[in-house]
């Protein structure tokens, strides 16, 4: 008979407060078995210090799964080359996995075709919009994960560019145009810039060289500001991105904070704790027996607003009392 979950919460609770011992002790011990999970990514293979792997292992620590110890991660990545996923979710499903969880939605999608292993993803868009799922609620076949926002942050990112440029009027908005996920995300953010009467100048990229002409189009045609959507392009040629920033002067907002912390301006965006927190949490119900498709797509509750007081210093922006007053994070 399989063990009942019982969480250190309920535990204490039922104890009122005395040391935990007996079953809720033993019940609150990891599991024995060593879990195999495959973590698939369109960039490179994720490493345990980069802010993806280590959101991902503190989630997964805090359901019990510790790497080295009952967890073994095997990677993935398709170092920007999509064609390569389908025969890394060969590999993933030969490697004896029993789970994966992927970044972006080419991964997610190479997932959901090549195999029929258990899939958590994130970064993937809106599942719905792309067809990964059914719907949010019932996702259905073997995928589940943490869905977009994008049409609910847009609105916010543009206020914030408005409190830091109030002569803002055109955004010039940067996009992988060959990913699905990322063009409905853009989509979203170019609706949300419309409502809010802004005009968008669209650029979207579909391979390195592209960037080039995107920066051209904008020394053109100056926009007022930058909105980068992140996807593994985008995050590869992040560098130029803000070079070019920096060398005209254009404030620049991004969807993750790790960015900034590379010398991006801002971002704004969901919480990458708790994001991967929620996608440990469905990796555990999915080892504990639960099937992908009885479990709800979910969606980030906690955002970050996060600032570069060097650069805005480089790009000399003064940075408004009320933008410092709201920032989670300000690298000085």
């Amino acid at each position: 008979m399989q063990p009942v979950a019982i969480t250190r919460r309920v535990c204490l609770t039922l104890l009122g407060g005395a040391a935990v011992t007996g079953p809720c002790a033993v019940l609150a011990q990891p599991p024995a078995k060593v879990v195999r999970l495959g973590v698939l990514s369109g960039g490179a293979p994720v490493a345990d210090a980069s802010p993806v792997g280590a959101a991902l292992l503190r989630g997964l620590a805090q359901h019990g799964y510790t790497l080295g110890r009952n967890l073994a991660l095997e990677r993935r990545g398709a170092e920007g080359h999509s064609d390569r996923l389908p025969q890394l979710v060969n590999d993933l499903e030969a490697s004896k996995v029993d789970a994966l969880v992927t970044i972006g939605y080419p991964p997610a999608l190479a997932a959901k075709q090549g195999t029929r292993l258990p899939v958590v993803a994130i970064n993937a868009g809106d599942p719905v919009s792309t067809g990964l799922v059914d719907s949010l609620a019932r996702p259905g076949g073997h995928l589940t994960g943490i869905s977009d926002v994008s049409a609910d942050l847009t609105p916010k990112r543009l206020e914030l560019l408005t409190q830091l440029v109030p002569t803002l009027r055109r955004v010039a908005m940067l996009w992988n145009a060959t990913d699905l996920g990322m063009t409905l995300r853009y989509q979203a953010s170019e609706a949300g810039a419309q409502a809010l009467g802004l005009s968008v100048q669209p650029l979207g990229v579909r391979e390195p060289d592209d960037f080039e002409q995107a920066f051209a189009t904008m020394q053109r045609e100056r926009p007022d500001a930058i909105l980068m959507v992140t996807d593994t392009l985008t995050l590869l040629n992040r560098q130029r991105v803000f070079a070019f920033a920096a060398a005209h002067h254009l404030p620049a907002i991004y969807e993750v904070e790790y960015l900034v912390r590379d010398g991006g301006l801002m971002s704004y965006g969901p919480d990458q704790d708790e994001s991967f927190d929620r996608v440990a949490a469905l990796v555990a119900s999915i080892l504990q027996g639960t099937k992908p498709a009885d479990l709800p797509f979910e969606q980030p509750t906690r955002f970050r607003l996060a600032l570069n007081l060097k650069t805005a210093q480089a790009l000399g922006l003064p940075i408004p009392p009320i933008l410092l007053f709201q920032a989670d994070e300000v690298i000085r």
